[in-house]
């Protein structure tokens, strides 16, 4: 993979009126296929998920899905209108989710920009928390 962007991740969390935030900054590949936008980053350990990878695909403005590999595979597709019923891999046991999209931003071009989307996750009974991503992709110097 070649790492020639760098890439920005702001992620806010709220669960139980509690507000969580992390930030992200590494190097990673960033391509434009068939109208959808593939942003792919190695985790590390500060993840959490070290040796696996991330991909962030972008399908025009209503579609996002969150892919990662390795040995906490876990795949959250946001879509705008739809609950996608998903499986996550917290590194300690695979939980299946709800995933509803509140809104999705998609300003990426051929050089970079920014995705941003919201969502809140779910285990069918109940609201577990609501997430809100915001990506920027720019060309490494």
């Amino acid at each position: 993979m070649k790492e020639n962007y760098l890439i920005n991740i702001e992620g806010t969390m709220e669960q139980d009126g509690e507000l969580d935030s992390v930030q992200l900054m590494t190097r990673g590949s960033f391509l434009r296929k068939n109208n959808n936008f593939f942003i792919s980053y190695k985790e590390t350990e500060a993840t959490g998920y070290e040796g696996n990878i991330t991909t962030v695909k972008a399908e025009g403005a209503g579609k996002v899905s969150m892919l990662r590999f390795g040995s906490a595979p876990s795949q959250l597709v946001i879509e705008k209108g739809r609950r996608h019923v998903c499986h996550y891999d917290s590194g300690y046991g695979v939980l299946s989710l709800g995933v509803a999209a509140d809104e999705i931003f998609n300003h990426l071009t051929d050089t970079g920009g920014k995705l941003t989307f919201s969502y809140t996750l779910d285990t069918g009974d109940a609201q577990l928390s609501h997430n809100k991503v915001k990506i920027t992709v720019q060309e490494a110097e």
